[in-house]
């Protein structure tokens, strides 16, 4: 097998012979330019799978070595190398699409495992053809997949209705989505839809965030203020992870669902409110109910029509659609050009997504920012999975390639510290910890 050929751009004439010497010994085949008019000349008439620059050079710069070696080969590897590093620098070279990013002085034994590992991502590439999807719905869910046609089914026949509907399924399963497709194909479609998360609401407040409160019914109520359920008039209140609702709670629940009448904290008397209501959960009522966690005339209430949701894994066929989608999405938003390559898609296919879509959307955000050259292949996507869940008693890669993976998502996020943290599955504090020791 003919050695590789790599491309040396480094105006430093012994920091050049040092470089092409430790290459050579590596056996790989080096042709080393001290300028980027030499970089331009050698990349118009050569094809090299890696190039190794330095940034700050000449009149022109490492970043303009970049783009023509993307130009004359969309697949090349680009090494950027600088003893000058800047986040300014770091983010247009992610951008530019730089495989990788060197600070100087550099250990040689780290820039050969780069330069290997570049190699390992164009071999694993060869064969490895992308894919892409044309027929992705031009709908809020998408699937295609027969579970879901069922599920579609149903909801064809509760939507034009005012019955409450309970949605069950896992967490990440879409069930808010779901309630807002009821809600946009019945005759409620042009007035609110209102979610509310039940779990996140503490017990004191329930009372005065779905029926409202007078001015003066208690400390701090200084206004008359407007419940959930009379400022959704007409419309469509879907009640999240209603199984977390207090228990003392529950039985006013269960009046403004028999009567649909509000009446406001500190009021002389109620209002009617004409609101349908759509319920979630991903926890088993039938369960709470005989543990006497759970009303049993609440639970026949809202179990008028139950819409169970399937987990991802039973969802074979949806997995590619919405990992296409999701990666359009952030392709757009970011400014990316991520590909989805066969291995990639077999890898995602085979997962069995324990956070269901929720999870394939995060992890899928990731893999655009992160894969190596923008193609997100096995290897990418199972580095990803491992990051997302790291085995007890195993350093989360994310510690071991920290720096270079917070420089590619600070980059792709215009410097936003809370998505960044929330891309990189960390805390922000955190995050801003970590940017301090790494000097940005």
């Amino acid at each position: 097998m003919s050695p590789t050929r790599l491309l040396v751009v480094e105006d430093d004439s012994s920091v050049r012979a040092t470089i092409t010497a430790f290459l050579d010994c590596e056996g790989y085949s080096v042709d080393a330019v001290a300028s980027t008019r030499e970089a331009m000349a050698r990349l118009t008439g050569e094809c090299y799978p890696i190039v190794l620059s330095d940034i700050y050079i000449d009149e022109k710069t490492g970043l303009d070595v970049l783009e023509a070696a993307r130009r004359s080969n969309p697949s090349c590897a680009v090494i950027l190398m600088t003893a000058r590093a800047s986040m300014e620098t770091v983010m247009a070279a992610t951008r530019g699409g730089a495989f990788d990013y060197v600070a100087k002085p550099f250990d040689f034994d780290d820039m050969l495992e780069k330069i290997r590992r570049a190699e390992s991502a164009l071999a694993a590439s060869e064969g490895d053809e992308e894919t892409d999807v044309d027929n992705i719905p031009d709908s809020e869910v998408i699937a295609s997949s027969a579970p879901m046609v069922e599920v579609y089914k149903v909801i064809s026949r509760v939507a034009p209705t005012d019955a409450t509907v309970l949605i069950e399924g896992e967490t990440g399963t879409g069930k808010e989505l779901i309630a807002r497709m009821i809600h946009r194909h019945s005759r409620r479609f042009d007035s609110p839809f209102v979610p509310v998360d039940c779990g996140a609401i503490a017990p004191s407040l329930l009372e005065s965030e779905l029926f409202g409160a007078m001015r003066g019914a208690y400390t701090g109520a200084d206004r008359d203020r407007t419940g959930v359920f009379e400022s959704a008039n007409r419309g469509t209140v879907f009640l999240d992870e209603i199984g977390e609702i207090d228990f003392n709670f529950q039985l006013s629940l269960l009046r403004f669902l028999q009567e649909h009448e509000v009446r406001p904290v500190g009021a002389a008397r109620s209002r009617k409110v004409d609101v349908r209501v759509v319920c979630a959960t991903n926890r088993d009522l039938q369960k709470m109910v005989d543990e006497g966690r759970f009303r049993q005339d609440l639970w026949f209430r809202i179990n008028t029509f139950r819409l169970r949701l399937p987990p991802l894994r039973e969802r074979a066929g949806d997995v590619n659609l919405l990992a296409h989608a999701f990666l359009r999405k952030y392709n757009e938003r970011y400014n990316l050009a991520a590909r989805l390559t066969e291995s990639g898609l077999k890898a995602l296919e085979e997962y069995t997504w324990p956070g269901n879509v929720r999870q394939l959307q995060h992890m899928m955000e990731r893999l655009a920012i992160l894969s190596a050259g923008g193609r997100i292949d096995m290897d990418s996507v199972l580095q990803a999975i491992e990051d997302m869940n790291p085995r007890e008693g195993v350093t989360e890669s994310l510690a071991d390639t920290e720096a270079e993976q917070i420089r590619k998502v600070m980059a792709a996020v215009n410097n936003n510290k809370s998505r960044a943290a929330k891309i990189l599955g960390i805390e922000r504090k955190t995050l801003y910890r970590k940017l301090e020791r790494m000097g940005l």
